[in-house]
């Protein structure tokens, strides 16, 4: 297991599967912090820094893709699709083109970049959006994982990447698959189904709640569309309550996509939701921005013992 940021694990994958001719990887002025300049330095005939122009970026993608590249563009998340809704829409989802959108620095884990870089909507964006792949992993071996498998992957995603180090979760017998949650620990009184740096909050949250002899199931969501149903429907019948935890907002991310499944099938158990609450936050460390908008390892630990009342 190896602890980094995910976006550490997906410059260390660029770098490694480059010698491919048919990825390019472009970046819009960011490369250095969204870690695609390791691809850069390796290859630069196949990177293109693309500078402050990223609607340029992701249409020049996706003109590189329907030349039969596989087509990675990268920037901030709250760049990259905050500025080019227009051209996602229509020239990488309508037009179906082989372009991976990598949105590096989401969520409130950005901290001192303030409320305008904290990224709170791109899974509700992306899962919103047709013919869209929507990838986040949990951690750095799991970041490295996803961008091999988006390498195979045909057609549009996007994967959503954290700037914060993480605890390494999974070693290399771990095998991602497009589409699949992973059970990270199997108990039996609730499941959090858990996505992104979440899952290690949960995790901090479960070692004291396990010494109360509560045994939540740990479920790493790392695909959010299309996502698991069937194993959705499996952890939330067995464990008979669920909590969702997700470093986003509570609208149109991980809550929304596991209660539409859970409706789908006619799951009625206990539901709770971790996430930030509909809100714009304030510039601070990660760990001031969790406890004050509840994300933080105690209020998923407070949050099981309710639930479980």
């Amino acid at each position: 297991m190896k602890d980094g940021a995910t976006r550490d694990g997906y410059g260390a994958c660029l770098e490694e599967i480059g010698a491919d001719p048919r990825i390019v990887v472009l970046d819009a002025g960011v490369s250095d912090s969204t870690r695609s300049k390791k691809f850069g330095d390796k290859y630069p005939d196949r990177f293109f820094n693309m500078g402050i122009s990223e609607g340029d970026m992701v249409c020049t993608a996706a003109g590189l893709a329907t030349t039969g590249k596989v087509a990675f563009a990268t920037s901030f998340a709250c760049f990259l699709l905050g500025r080019t809704m227009d051209q996602t829409l229509v020239s990488v989802a309508y037009s179906n083109t082989n372009v991976k959108l990598v949105g590096t620095h989401s969520g409130l884990a950005v901290g001192e970049d303030g409320p305008t870089a904290q990224m709170i909507v791109d899974l509700a964006y992306t899962r919103a959006i047709p013919n869209m792949t929507v990838i986040q992993p949990a951690d750095y071996e799991e970041a490295v994982q996803a961008t091999q498998a988006l390498v195979d992957h045909v057609g549009p995603a996007y994967m959503r990447l954290g700037r914060p180090k993480v605890k390494g979760i999974y070693d290399s017998s771990y095998k991602f698959q497009i589409g699949k949650g992973n059970v990270v620990k199997q108990g039996q009184d609730v499941v959090i189904f858990a996505t992104g740096g979440m899952v290690q909050e949960s995790l901090e949250a479960m070692k004291v709640l396990e010494a109360d002899n509560i045994n939540p199931t740990l479920v790493n969501i790392s695909t959010l569309k299309p996502i698991d149903s069937q194993l959705i429907v499996e952890q939330a019948r067995r464990n008979g309550a669920v909590v969702t935890a997700e470093d986003h907002n509570i609208i149109g991310g991980l809550a929304d996509a596991v209660l539409e499944v859970m409706s789908d099938n006619d799951v009625s158990v206990p539901f709770r939701r971790i996430g930030v609450r509909d809100t714009f936050a304030e510039t601070g460390s990660l760990k001031e921005l969790y406890f004050k908008y509840g994300l933080s390892a105690q209020h998923i630990e407070n949050t099981v013992r309710s639930l479980l009342k």
